[in-house]
């Protein structure tokens, strides 16, 4: 990329490009290019009126010159600064270095056209380096007519050196520009790399929602759906035993596979609507495990209690708390139906310590086969521990084969 286009695209941004800059209009550059043309049009204008009323013996010489300038600037250097055409401008520039050597040697005061010279240069060079070989070309040919005509003792020293003054500033202003466009296309990459990687978080963040909300509601079905269907399923099976011989305990077992299924229909549209569990609403927590141990002890025909007396009236639970617990009981008796073959249940809910330190708990104990908690931690002890861990609670799974099991629901308790 020229010098010239990195200073346009420092006006206009390059669509889909690595370059970059400050992101000004189009309409911004087509000013910068008119002004361009205007100059090139003044100055050549102000040289041809120069060489009209001075008394040279070479004007047809001169005329010509800036007629091979201005030719050549309209069909290779205009068309290079509107399009970026590197060939055009490497064809303009030879051009502009002949005639302003032509210039230096017939007539020096026209070298007032370096203003003009200079600064296409910088626009129509490919690298700084081009940049820097292309000013010094046209420095020499614009210092040598005149360092000759001096020796001959027809030309002021002065003149040489006020165009190695315009060349020097030339330069530094060259390698300046071409340093603040660097500075500014890197800019513009770092910001596109910034703006590229906030998207790469956000679609993280995005999946990492997707995929909590997806575990919550994995742990919600298994919770409360999937417990409350295996308990249908049971009851099913065991009313479907007892029809022929006792038709009387199997209308038991139907009612009761309706309250199940009842309450778990009131859980689905719970959920649906993003609810608390049902067994909570306008009901304490005690409320909702006192009828949580009756109906496990009516399914299973275990004996079934809870004792609460270690639990004052008001536990100063938040409602999230609340569900951990009661979600805790209803995993823990899930297992003991499953997997215990346990004859005797016990839940126990107490309150330790006081202030910052204070726990709530809920125990459920069985007296069945128990099992080596570390081999087996399936789905639903993993969901439990995660909804505690996001109350800043946790869970305690004590058991051993053939000594029972004790699972232990922990909540801060305010």
């Amino acid at each position: 990329m020229t010098v010239g286009s990195r200073l346009r695209s420092a006006v206009v941004p390059a669509a889909g490009g690595d370059d970059g800059g400050p992101p000004l209009s189009e309409r911004g550059w087509r000013i910068t290019v008119l002004v361009l043309h205007l100059a090139f049009g003044l100055f050549v204008a102000l040289a041809v009126l120069d060489t009209l009323l001075s008394d040279v013996g070479s004007r047809a010489v001169l005329l010509t010159a800036l007629a091979v300038l201005v030719l050549a600037y309209a069909t290779l250097g205009a068309p290079a600064l509107a399009s970026r055409d590197q060939r055009r401008a490497t064809a303009y520039l030879p051009v502009l270095v002949g005639v302003v050597g032509v210039l230096a040697w017939e007539f020096p005061e026209l070298l007032f056209l370096l203003f003009l010279g200079f600064p296409q240069v910088w626009f129509l060079a490919e690298s700084a380096v081009v940049g820097l070989c292309w000013t010094g070309a046209l420095t020499v040919a614009a210092t040598l007519g005149p360092l000759v005509h001096w020796s001959e003792g027809t030309e002021p020293a002065s003149g040489p050196g006020q165009t190695l003054v315009g060349a020097a500033f030339s330069v530094t202003m060259g390698l300046w520009v071409t340093r603040v466009l660097e500075q500014s296309r890197e800019r513009a990459l770092l910001i596109r790399e910034l703006e590229a990687t906030r998207a790469e978080l956000a679609e993280a963040h995005r999946e990492q929602g997707v995929a909590a909300e997806r575990e919550r509601w994995a742990r919600e079905v298994h919770d409360t759906l999937a417990q409350g269907y295996t308990s249908i399923v049971v009851l099913a099976q065991t009313a479907a035993g007892q029809l022929p011989g006792d038709p009387g305990a199997a209308g038991e077992r139907v009612a009761l596979i309706e309250e199940v299924a009842r309450e778990n229909l009131a859980e689905a549209r719970a959920m649906v609507a993003a609810l608390a569990p049902v067994a909570l609403d306008s009901a304490t927590l005690v409320d909702a495990l006192q009828r949580l141990t009756e109906r496990f002890g009516r399914e299973t025909g275990l004996a079934t209690r809870l004792d609460t007396a270690a639990l004052e009236d008001d536990a100063g639970l938040t409602r999230a708390e609340e569900i951990v617990l009661l979600r805790g009981a209803q995993e823990a008796l899930a297992n003991v139906r499953r997997h215990a073959a346990a004859s005797a249940v016990l839940l126990r809910v107490s309150r330790v310590g006081a202030g910052e330190s204070a726990q709530v708990s809920v125990h459920v104990e069985d007296d069945g086969v128990g099992f080596d908690p570390a081999a087996a931690d399936g789905v639903g002890l993993a969901g439990l521990r995660d909804r505690a861990e996001q109350v800043g609670g946790g869970v305690e799974v004590v058991s051993s084969p053939g000594a029972g099991t004790r699972v232990t629901v922990r909540v801060p308790g305010r």
